[in-house]
């Protein structure tokens, strides 16, 4: 059982899906109005097929870790089976299977091939289906993951009459120049030249045993040594499994249980379904925000990825759809962690852990990290939010034991900032390098190309220690916010001393940032230059980041709320972008970091509002967030940014921290530090 499996009793809150009736073909979630599950089907559109091998212009099934994906057939394909399988995990991703599990059926008596005819094919939470019907015959596939290796088609044959059909499952594979493809047995197995990995394809049916494979240029057949014996109205399963292995060398799957397998994922997503009863968002249907939550938590599942190769722990990548994007990243992991809290809370602590497996000596957490631990980046890290993550994590699941997992790394990260990183030791920090450069240094905000560091220069503090010659604003609240969070931390451990420290270090920390990176006359806080008290004068996101730690005076959250809020900056048709409307660089929809939304910094905006007593306002930025983002109340996937004039999403589709927050905006508020 999956690690992430709930208890038995978790099902009763979902219908497993024998109890749902045959629809006509490609039929709306309305159109299932008799399970449960109907809420929940079609939620991102499934459909596609590869182009070429590294074609991601479609959205992919994902689940339980795996490394391998799959996709519905094309609306119109009228064949059985499924597309994939996408091997994320293989030369940063490529498609190596473009068929997988479609079925040839034939009356054993006579041979005379049956044509089967689809009659549905939905998306659900954890699976993908597909029905079909023949002469007397229905049969149905549903596609599941048991585990991060190993997907499996159930095939369920259910006949009018006693009857003896023959099987065979056949597919077809996509090669790369060097890969190799045998048959032993019932099994087709594929191996590549450049990696060590490995896909095994079996067949298995119940109650008997024996296959035999067999290929055809580049399609393979499975077929059951023996005719399947039907009995009237009582289904009969098939099951065509696919093992995907990264490393064959060192991976051992376990063994499958098809009897039990599918029962477990249900009782799995069951778990995950039961927390969406909480979504919930003022001006917005219920039922359309547990629809939205439902996308945000498929969207983070579908970019889970296992511990494989040098990755010790599992996590969650930012989006498969960006080849870019096949590592862990500091700063999206820690809003990753804060958004599974709430409903995959061992798989938050993972992603943490994810992460600080490679924590340096000094305290330094990378940038990101891969497969392959020579890709990793130590040129920069990401902004400190590790601290608020674990206390999220502790507060969704009360586990006191990965606090004190994680306590004595966290205190290294958050001492290591002023350490190598607060140029002039004055208690504030900048954003800096290991390498000296200064992309690295911007990198390091994760705002890549924001306008405030255009004019930045780098100032060396020790040996693999540079700076930004600019105190940023954003990074003095996170670590005002981490000193209270610690200090929340060392409570629950106990640590009498620790907690009192923690919360004299944040006061002082508090007096600094009010008092340097305020301006009274403009109402907003900046960045301020080293050795000056010029302010980088430029209305960012940045701006609104010491409300939302709690770090503004109740005047200055007030002055800051009115240029959140004021149409010429901040309150656009999709509110809350990077940079101030008015902004000459303001650059909605090739800007990057110059003018898109970014749901991490309206996240951060809407509970900035929340905190200071604003909550009409924030309920309104919210319900703009989630009813103007187009497509996101439809079919549509969540995208790395929005154009705030528009509400299209740009850049990756499938973009796991824009789910976090969706999923946050969509629970109740964060507690006040």
């Amino acid at each position: 059982m999956n690690r992430l499996s709930l208890t038995r009793s978790a099902i009763a809150t979902l219908v497993l899906l024998s109890t749902l009736q045959g629809s006509p073909a490609h039929a709306t979630p309305a159109d299932r109005t008799e399970s449960p599950d109907a809420a929940y089907l079609d939620v991102l559109d499934l459909h596609g097929s590869p182009a070429n091998a590294t074609d991601r212009s479609f959205n992919m099934f994902f689940d339980a870790g795996a490394w391998q994906g799959y996709s519905l057939p094309p609306v119109h394909d009228a064949g059985s089976g499924f597309v994939g399988p996408f091997a994320h995990s293989l030369a940063g991703g490529q498609w190596i299977g473009k068929r997988f599990a479609q079925l040839a059926l034939s009356d054993a008596g006579t041979g005379q091939p049956m044509a089967l005819t689809p009659t549905s094919a939905h998306s659900g939470p954890g699976y993908l289906l597909r029905e079909f019907t023949a002469p007397g015959v229905t049969v149905r596939q549903t596609l599941y993951f048991t585990d991060a290796w190993h997907a499996v088609v159930k095939v369920d044959i259910t006949a009018t009459t006693d009857r003896t059909l023959s099987l065979a499952v056949e597919g077809t594979v996509m090669k790369p120049a060097d890969a190799r493809i045998a048959v032993t047995g019932g099994e087709v197995v594929q191996t590549f030249g450049s990696a060590p990995s490995r896909l095994a394809t079996r067949l298995q049916a119940q109650g008997q045993a024996g296959s035999s494979a067999a290929m055809h240029g580049d399609d393979y057949r499975v077929t059951l040594d023996h005719p399947l014996s039907l009995k009237a109205g009582v289904a009969t399963s098939v099951f065509v499994e696919q093992e995907w292995r990264v490393d064959a060398r060192a991976e051992m799957p376990p063994a499958l249980d098809d009897g039990i397998a599918w029962q477990h994922n249900r009782e799995r997503w069951a778990g995950y379904l039961k927390t969406l009863s909480s979504s919930h968002l003022d001006g917005v249907d219920d039922a359309m925000a547990r629809r939205v939550a439902f996308k945000a938590i498929i969207t983070l599942l579908g970019n889970w990825r296992a511990a494989r190769g040098d990755l010790h722990h599992d996590g969650v990548v930012p989006s498969y759809s960006n080849p870019d994007f096949n590592g862990f990243w500091a700063w999206d992991s820690w809003k990753h962690a804060v958004a599974l809290a709430h409903f995959a809370p061992q798989l938050a602590e993972d992603q943490m852990r994810a992460m600080f497996d490679f924590q340096a000596a000094d305290g330094m957490v990378p940038d990101c990290v891969y497969l392959d631990k020579a890709e990793n980046n130590w040129r920069d890290t990401k902004p400190p939010l590790a601290t608020w993550a674990t206390r999220e994590i502790y507060r969704q699941s009360g586990d006191r034991a990965f606090v004190a997992e994680m306590y004595d790394k966290l205190v290294r990260y958050h001492r290591w900032w002023f350490k190598a990183r607060d140029h002039d030791h004055n208690g504030l920090a900048e954003f800096g390098s290991t390498d000296g450069t200064r992309i690295a240094a911007a990198w390091e905000s994760g705002m890549d190309n924001a306008v405030r560091f255009d004019h930045a220069r780098m100032v060396k503090n020790g040996d693999g220690a540079w700076s930004l010659d600019q105190e940023s604003v954003d990074l003095n609240a996170y670590l005002y916010r981490e000193k209270l969070d610690l200090a929340a931390l060392a409570e629950v451990l106990g640590k009498g001393d620790d907690h009192a420290m923690w919360l004299r270090e944040a006061e002082a920390m508090k007096g600094a940032i009010q008092q340097r990176m305020y301006d009274r006359a403009a109402g907003y806080f900046f960045d301020v230059r080293l050795g000056s008290d010029e302010r980088v004068r430029v209305y960012g996101s940045e701006g609104w980041m010491p409300l939302w730690a709690g770090v503004a005076s109740a005047e200055q959250a007030a002055a800051v709320s009115r240029v959140m809020l004021d149409p010429r900056k901040f309150a656009t048709y999709m509110p809350l972008p990077t940079l101030a409307r008015d902004d000459t660089h303001f650059s909605p929809v090739k800007g990057y970091w110059r003018g898109p939304v970014w749901l991490d910094q309206a996240y951060f905006g809407v509970e900035a509002l929340r905190r200071y007593g604003y909550g009409n306002e924030a309920n309104t930025v919210a319900r703009q967030l989630v009813l103007h983002a187009q497509g996101l109340t439809g079919q549509s996937p969540m995208y790395e940014n929005y154009d705030p004039l528009t509400g299209h999403g740009y850049q990756s589709p499938n973009f796991s921290w824009a789910a976090a927050s969706y999923l946050l905006l969509l629970q109740p508020g964060d507690a006040a530090p």
